[in-house]
């Protein structure tokens, strides 16, 4: 599942992390047989050109997308171990503000690649069935698999996830297997394969064939799950293991089109599979079950990635804040409820819409597409920041952004036969996520700010006043500010408006998001001129848990020993574990609404609109911030207040009572 909490590297190599690391990363493109050849072939001639052509394209499309792009050099580009879109901007994020929309735009085709792989590839597994039994219907049984797939997800899959490794190796020796036999006695059309003159007589002379790139670009859709999830694995584990898993798909590519050159039909039949086609009668029942549990586990890895996308984005504010549930002991496993659900409603959906895996090919791997060429575009700023060599830089900006835009290109010819599914999808979350970035952005330049060193006279009063009553011997306020020196005016109103609050230390705590994705640091800031006033800022890596409440009991019950603070708790000799004791502690939380005041244009105001609308559907600040909710105040806040003092109403005359 997605990865959280502490953090151990994953690049020890081991059988046992060979093979988990199987398991883990090449579900997805691991899959590809089931459905890549089937749809490059569909109802047309089967001929030579077709079929070397094409297999030359998926040989070539392994070996410069996958293994060159991905393996070799995506790889490099790691954050402190952890792989990953939302990752690499945060290696480059400082260089521009404008890469937060380049990973958005990432993100969200990545998610809504995930809410069509699981669909394609058990349909795919499943349709098997039609060989001996065609009349069975697959939606049904299609539909039952996921369900109990996502069912299963809130119970966490620490021993399921057990078998994903030895069924991975089982499934990935029999398509090699499978290619072996059907291959055996035409050796040639591996030579012809690996000739590009083949794949560019494909492109450029056969009918419709640049067309075909979209279908062959299917073959390396799970490309971008290796560097997701770098973080579980390890670099050293998933290159060497990568090596044998591209043996045994070119085999079985290459078994699939022996076959299909020994079919010599005008197109294939009704439903038939080349992968199913080419098994032994008596293996089928076999080759089905295989391929439906090798499909339960690329579902599995899909659905985990998006876990791990939708956390990561959450912390870097990219998404809104979720519930995030650990359903097992197991350190990085997590499961996010409102994410699982979507997902599942996604899948069925798309199930009972195409109906069919090969109606489903148009929608899928135009997403994904997408996402490799951001990939691209970040890579490349990633590599100017590391200084890598200019030439490097060049080749990967000009090979792999014509190819990537080649395929864009290609799959985009399917947008009417299902593609603007995939970009509906993906223009949905990538809707939200713009909204919560763009709002959060509207919010931090509009926010009133006051200088907290000309309250802090003022703070020292309050505090020692005596005929005040006492609030609570710590009060905390979350802050937005970046600048230890400023506060937000709405937070010194609610310490003095009204009703004073009165406590012996004001403390006020601000979260920052650290681009190294375990990192756990803070720094107290002490202001000269009071003793009752702290500020705590929080570096907190991407994927680490936020619990404030727990780090600020640490951070007080430390400076209480160390001397450094110091409160009057009254009660403190009734404390049963007086070892403990911190003194009370209060949290204000702001509850922020808009107000109608604020010269916003016409696009702010519908971007603030749209943010509240959906965060009355995400957890509360305090939840999101691990806060007690014994010890918690929530006070309303009208958000921007700015422009409300250059409204001075005009009096015209005054009249007396007669």
């Amino acid at each position: 599942m997605g990865s959280s909490g502490g953090h151990k590297s994953a690049d020890v190599v081991s059988t046992s992390a060979l093979l988990i690391t199987l398991g883990i990363i090449f579900g997805d493109i691991g899959t590809s047989p089931l459905y890549v050849m089937k749809a490059i072939v569909g109802s047309r001639p089967i001929s030579e050109e077709l079929i070397l052509g094409s297999l030359s394209c998926i040989f070539w499309t392994l070996t410069l997308q996958t293994t060159v792009k991905y393996v070799w050099l995506t790889l490099q580009a790691d954050n402190n171990g952890e792989g990953g879109i939302f990752s690499l901007y945060t290696l480059i994020r400082a260089r521009s503000a404008k890469y937060a929309y380049v990973a958005l735009a990432g993100g969200s085709m990545l998610l809504a690649d995930g809410i069509i792989t699981p669909p394609i590839t058990v349909s795919a597994a499943i349709e098997g069935l039609a060989v001996p039994f065609p009349d069975l219907p697959s939606v049904p049984i299609v539909i039952v698999i996921l369900l109990l797939i996502f069912i299963t997800q809130q119970q966490g899959t620490s021993l399921l996830g057990k078998f994903f490794g030895p069924i991975m190796l089982l499934w990935f020796l029999m398509l090699g297997g499978l290619g072996l036999i059907n291959l055996w006695g035409n050796w040639s059309i591996v030579l012809e394969a690996i000739n590009p003159i083949n794949a560019w007589n494909l492109l450029m002379e056969y009918p419709e064939g640049f067309g075909l790139l979209g279908f062959v670009f299917l073959c390396t859709t799970g490309a971008e799950a290796l560097y997701s999830d770098l973080g579980h694995c390890g670099r050293s584990n998933i290159r060497i293991t990568w090596t044998g898993v591209k043996v045994c798909l070119l085999l079985n590519y290459f078994g699939q089109a022996s076959w299909l050159l020994t079919y010599k039909k005008d197109g294939l039949l009704g439903t038939l599979n080349p992968f199913f086609g080419m098994m032994p009668e008596w293996f089928l029942p076999y080759g089905i079950a295989m391929a439906t549990m090798a499909a339960i586990i690329a579902s599995q890895a899909l659905i985990s990635g998006s876990y791990t996308l939708v956390s990561e984005g959450t912390r870097l504010n990219f998404w809104p804040k979720i519930e995030v549930i650990y359903p097992t002991n197991i350190r990085g496993q997590i499961y996010i409820p409102s994410v699982n659900w979507l997902l599942c409603f996604g899948c069925i959906g798309v199930v009972l819409y195409f109906k069919k895996s090969e109606h489903m090919e148009a929608a899928y791997g135009l997403a994904i597409t997408v996402t490799m060429l951001m990939t691209t575009v970040l890579l490349v700023a990633y590599g100017k920041t590391k200084k890598w060599n200019k030439i490097l830089i060049g080749l990967i900006a000009i090979v792999f952004g014509c190819i990537e835009v080649a395929f864009l290109v290609s799959n985009l010819a399917k947008f009417m036969h299902g593609g603007y599914v995939s970009l509906v999808l993906a223009g949905v979350i990538f809707s939200v996520m713009f909204i919560w970035t763009r709002a959060h952005l509207i919010k931090k330049l509009n926010t009133e700010m006051e200088a907290i060193e000309e309250y802090l006279p003022l703070i020292n009063q309050l505090s020692d006043d005596k005929n005040i009553p006492k609030r609570t011997e710590n009060l905390v306020y979350l802050t937005s500010s970046d600048n230890v020196n400023m506060i937000e005016k709405r937070i010194l109103e609610s310490i003095f408006d009204h009703h004073p609050k009165r406590a012996d230390i004001y403390w006020f705590v601000h979260v920052d998001t650290d681009n190294e994705p375990y990192k756990m640091e803070y720094t107290i800031h002490k202001f000269d001129n009071s003793k009752n006033v702290l500020r705590v800022t929080f570096n907190l890596g991407f994927k680490v848990d936020i619990r404030i409440d727990m780090y600020m009991r640490q951070i007080i019950a430390e400076m209480i020993k160390n001397k450094e603070i110091e409160t009057v708790h009254a009660a403190a000799k009734y404390d049963f574990m007086r070892d403990a004791h911190t003194g009370d502690i209060q949290y204000i939380v702001m509850k922020r609404s808009i107000s109608h005041d604020n010269e916003l244009t016409k696009f702010q105001d519908a971007l603030l609109s749209w943010f509240y609308r959906i965060k009355k559907l995400t957890i509360t600040e305090d939840e999101w911030f691990g806060i007690d909710k014994n010890n918690l105040v929530i006070e309303e806040a009208v958000l921007m207040l700015k422009d409300e003092t250059n409204r001075n109403i005009k009096l015209v005359r005054r009249e007396s009572a007669r």
